[in-house]
């Protein structure tokens, strides 16, 4: 495996994921349209024991995903909220979301990748529900899976910027539900550096 794989140290990818993930669903808690929102087949019935970042940093031990599959499941998850607006990421069903965007991410970027029932397995969850999050996945993502260069600079350098402006990554503002923090991919980018660097930059 790769040295980011082997290492013992949490990539700075995974820490600014888990506390942008974390803090989004602690506000869409709080909404005020919280009876608006529908419920899905990724909503618990009860908010999960492991936070975020634990439960994360599991994923990222066990999955042994390449650096560009987080940056991509990332990217999932954008497309998603902004794809299911009735389904903003909370406590009860940013933990599902999170392994399968992951899953999903990891089939469509990496060359190896482990099976449903082993991503079940690191996520808690049974085989069939595994299954079921993913096709329910692909279907919110309307299957547009394919992440050009571009769009995956543009999220890199975003990323990159967010960790060094601020510790912890992201502070949002009490209504936040993603809505200002939607990443146009298409937009242009200033950043002169390759993929490459900015990768290894969020390691």
């Amino acid at each position: 495996m790769a040295d980011f794989e082997n290492s013992q140290e949490i990539p700075k990818v995974i820490t600014f994921l888990s506390s942008l993930l974390q803090r989004v669903a602690e506000m869409n808690d709080f909404s005020r349209h919280l009876d608006s929102q529908k419920i899905s087949i990724f909503h618990g019935l009860t908010r999960p024991t492991i936070s975020v970042n634990d439960y994360l940093q599991r994923i990222f031990k066990y999955a042994y995903c390449s650096p560009s599959c987080y940056i991509t499941a990332y990217i999932y998850l954008d497309r998603f909220a902004k794809k299911q607006p009735l389904l903003p990421i909370n406590s009860f069903n940013v933990h599902r979301l999170l392994i399968t965007s992951v899953l999903v991410s990891a089939k469509f970027m990496d060359d190896i990748f482990y099976n449903n029932a082993y991503y079940a397995k690191v996520g808690g969850i049974s085989t069939e529900e595994m299954n079921l999050l993913e096709v329910d996945f692909l279907f919110g993502l309307g299957f547009q899976l394919n992440v050009t260069p571009q769009t995956f600079h543009t999220y890199c350098c975003y990323i990159q910027r967010e960790i060094l402006q601020h510790s912890p990554p992201l502070h949002f503002p009490p209504s936040s539900n993603l809505d200002h923090y939607y990443i146009n991919e298409d937009g242009p980018t200033h950043q002169q550096q390759s993929a490459l660097q900015l990768i290894h930059n969020l390691v």
